[in-house]
């Protein structure tokens, strides 16, 4: 066999196993791509909202000043 066929051969295979490569690559970062993008739509449907965040602190806050309030009066007497 001719030297230069064995050369021809052997970097026709590399160049495609780096052909491969690069597009396992490629496909990899486009289905990260949309993991992140499901999970950018789905992430306001998860957690609360700092609103109602704020709004279930203020009740918890009230009920735990009637709470010591009663306590207060309790130890009063």
């Amino acid at each position: 066999m001719d030297t230069q066929l064995l050369i021809n051969v052997g970097g026709a295979a590399l160049i495609a196993g780096i052909g491969w490569f690069c597009k396992a690559i490629w496909d990899a970062v486009h289905k990260l791509q949309e993991d992140i993008h499901q999970i950018e739509v789905e992430l306001p449907a998860n957690y609360i909202r700092r609103d109602e965040f704020h709004d279930n602190m203020r009740d918890i806050k009230d009920m735990l000043y009637k709470i010591f309030e009663r306590l207060d009066n309790k130890a009063d007497r």
